[in-house]
């Protein structure tokens, strides 16, 4: 297969698409890959540091409001799909996969124009403004939330395949990592972790909470964000901490500490939930308020609903109500073992062969 995948911007339009690449090339190791993304995006750095072969187009987003960059942004669509147009006829390209992000736009809209078999793949619940567009022209729509069907009036084209991430994230089993940051593998570890970044209200619910920790018996792996670290160690909450917290700014490979979790806090991202549902990993979901339609709060609905994840909305966040969501699920063994077996059930293991396959049966 000659497969052309293009999504950029953030870590959750990319790393679906890395696992997807991932999967290929297992079953096809004489599989050829082209990755198209921006010169200013997360991708330029992440897929050639993957060794994955990567283009660059220009184009740049949509202002909400009225404004002339959008005259600019026009232009620039315009351009890009007369570029996109030409690295389609030098690749050649059986197939053509968007993740999302303004960058697959032009890509998949340029591929589409030329006959060849397209896909999009849409991670959230609530679906981007760039996969909406690109619905009425390409043959398949995949989903990972039921929700987002909502979004696209094209039904015939929708199908469920989960997030290529969950299929990484299964294979992952315990290491042992825990004892680098200080804290017992055999114990019950609470993971609290406001993203990449960190999420400045969750830090300080933490902060708060730390004191009701003390002398529970699990354990809690406190993760800030690197911009937050400094001011969070200086806190006093953060001196003389009880020997079953340990606060870091950051963890290199996330996700390979997660079988040893037995509780996540944190943000409900796409990502995030397609690695803690094929895990099985009960979570207490904080959607950030500062995303695109709140489309966090939809996506943790979805597991709040099937009862595999509490939810808590930030404005309500404290340390109080922090601890009290952490010892209801830690404390209560059958509870705790109930909502890992639904988040389990909830996930999908398989998402990246379910993909792939949706590619296949359209080159065929």
């Amino acid at each position: 297969m000659r497969l052309l995948v293009s999504g950029g911007g953030t870590g959750g339009h990319i790393y679906p698409a890395l696992a997807l690449i991932e999967d290929l090339k297992e079953k096809d190791p004489t599989a050829e890959i082209l990755y198209v993304g921006t010169s200013r995006g997360l991708e330029s750095r992440i897929v050639p540091d993957a060794g994955i072969d990567f283009k660059t187009i220009e184009i740049q987003g949509f202002k909400r409001s009225l404004s002339l960059k959008n005259l600019k942004t026009i232009y620039l669509f315009l351009k890009s799909v007369h570029d996109s147009k030409k690295i389609i006829k030098t690749f050649k390209p059986d197939v053509v996969v968007g993740t999302g992000g303004y960058v697959c736009g032009s890509v998949l809209y340029a591929a589409a124009r030329m006959k060849i078999p397209t896909v999009i793949h849409e991670q959230n619940s609530i679906a981007g403004v760039t996969n909406k567009f690109l619905g009425h022209f390409v043959d398949r729509i995949c989903i990972c939330f039921d929700h987002a069907k909502d979004d696209f009036p094209e039904k015939e084209k929708i199908v469920f395949t989960g997030n290529p991430r969950a299929q990484q994230v299964v294979k992952i089993k315990k290491s042992d990592r825990l004892r680098e940051f200080g804290l017992d593998p055999s114990k019950r570890t609470v993971l609290i972790f406001g993203g990449s970044r960190g999420a400045r209200r969750i830090n300080e619910s933490a902060l708060e909470a730390i004191k009701y920790f003390k002398g529970q018996p699990w354990q809690v792996l406190f993760v800030t964000g690197r911009v937050h670290y400094d001011k969070i160690m200086a806190s006093p909450s953060a001196k003389d901490l009880p020997q079953n917290v340990a606060i870091v700014p950051y963890v290199n490979d996330m996700p390979s500490i997660l079988p040893e979790i037995s509780l996540i806090v944190g943000r409900a991202g796409a990502t995030s939930l397609a690695e803690i549902t094929a895990l099985g990993i009960p979570s207490i979901l904080i959607p950030s308020p500062y995303v695109t339609h709140d489309h966090q709060t939809y996506n943790a609905m979805s597991l709040v609903e099937k009862k595999a994840a509490l939810m808590i909305k930030e404005a309500e966040l404290d340390g109080q109500k922090l601890f009290d969501a952490v010892s209801e699920l830690e404390n209560d063994a059958e509870l705790s073992e109930k909502m890992a077996s639904n988040a389990k059930a909830a996930g999908v293991p398989d998402a990246a062969d379910r993909l792939l396959s949706v590619l296949e049966s359209l080159v065929r």
